[in-house]
């Protein structure tokens, strides 16, 4: 499907470069989209050569807090709630264990641990299940809760806005955890619903309780401030958050008689790695990006729905990230790029440039996570896995847009 995503922005930046042209003698449109693609690559490059460095200080640390013992404590915080989410896997079958820890993994941002754990999850889960090519109940609401994108630490988006110039590049932690927290609490009521199980239990209850009632607390304490107050308040939120969770995975750690520095530099290396990955494909999507922006096709698109969103009333600087949103299901790379580019283009510190990254954020890519996750147990029939899986990503779509007129309006 990217495949096919990256051929139709040339393809339709090409129509659109000859239309204008032809019928409305803009010559130069040719030298803007010619110049796009240098332009880009070379934004693409040297975002993906700083990210180096802030992608090994964190997986860096993650390491720490991954050895020092930070994914079991979150295993066994959660495993009352994650037993009545999948009463099919027995109280001692295997696949309950891979399925905290990779619930786990994802709250604390452990992307590389997180696949490989959801993929032993699956394959263990595919043991329980009586039609193999049919997706049971158990895999639907794994993937539902896989694709909601629950995180405690946004390490990439905060990267990318520090590269891009941010004044303040974790001005968007809270507000990407309120917006997550709506996708994933979607994820769960609504696969819960289909498959009928009770959400009125009383441990259930509790836990998704407790944290609506916490994230609606602090959406109504910082939405009771003037925003000088609020800025100042949700930046000191978010840094000591973040520090204190940097301190604690160390102090586990050396608890634990970890190595400290040593599996700092352990995880620094796959850090390097991811950076140097992430080149070709965040070049290929921006210079597709690019060119689609210079041809005016995007901004033509985007201002067509301002227009519609201004003739009912509403504000329309959420339109400028729609982009992201629509991409998002989609593709991750090319969702990233258009988080870049609107970065690039409209700032950092814009509505829309920290609109497009709690989005980024606070979703993910149903149709990767679907086929990574069921192609690798051979799983044909998804029954309602995308619907429930996209239904998140329109809640976490609206959460974020609320979150971003709340904090940032």
């Amino acid at each position: 499907m990217l495949n096919w995503i990256w051929v139709g922005f040339f393809f339709v930046s090409f129509v659109a470069g000859i239309f204008r042209w032809l019928v409305l003698g803009e010559p130069g449109v040719w030298a803007a989209m010619v110049g796009s693609t240098f332009d880009m690559a070379k934004t693409g490059f040297e975002i993906s050569l700083g990210l180096t460095g802030v992608m090994c200080l964190w997986l860096g640390i993650m390491r720490v807090g991954e050895k020092g013992g930070a994914v079991a404590i979150v295993a066994r915080a959660f495993d009352p709630l994650l037993r009545r989410l999948f009463p099919g896997v027995p109280a001692a079958h295997p696949a309950g264990a891979s399925i905290v820890m990779n619930m786990s993994a994802n709250v604390l941002g452990l992307d590389n641990a997180a696949t490989p754990l959801g993929l032993k999850a699956m394959k263990e889960l595919q043991e329980l299940n009586p039609k193999p090519d049919t997706a049971s109940d158990d895999q639907i609401m794994f993937l539902a809760i896989n694709a909601s994108a629950v995180t405690i630490i946004p390490t990439a988006i905060m990267t990318y806005r520090a590269q891009m110039g941010a004044a303040d590049p974790t001005d968007i932690f809270l507000p990407l955890l309120i917006a997550t927290f709506c996708s994933t609490l979607t994820a769960i009521v609504v696969t819960a619903r289909i498959q009928g199980l009770r959400l009125m239990d009383p441990v259930t209850l509790g836990y998704l309780g407790s944290a609506a009632l916490t994230i609606g607390l602090l959406a109504a304490y910082f939405g009771g401030l003037d925003k000088e107050t609020l800025e100042r308040q949700t930046s000191l939120f978010a840094n000591l958050m973040i520090f204190s969770l940097i301190v604690g995975f160390m102090w586990l750690a050396a608890r634990k008689r970890v190595a400290v520095y040593e599996t700092f530099v352990e995880g620094a290396k796959e850090g390097f790695s991811v950076a140097v990955g992430i080149i070709p494909h965040l070049v290929a999507m921006l210079v597709a990006i690019g060119v689609l922006r210079a041809s005016g096709v995007l901004d033509q698109m985007l201002d067509t729905v301002r227009l519609m969103v201004a003739a009912i009333g509403l504000d329309g600087r959420w339109v400028d990230a729609l982009p992201v949103a629509l991409m998002r299901p989609l593709s991750g790379s090319g969702s990233r790029g258009l988080v870049i580019e609107t970065m690039k283009t409209l700032g950092p510190d814009s509505f829309a440039g920290r609109l497009a990254c709690i989005i980024q954020g606070s979703t993910e890519t149903t149709f990767y996570v679907l086929a990574v996750y069921f192609g690798s147990v051979g799983i044909k029939n998804t029954r309602h896995a995308i619907a429930c899986g996209l239904i998140a990503e329109f809640a976490g779509f609206l959460g974020a847009v609320a979150v971003c007129y709340l904090f940032f309006g």
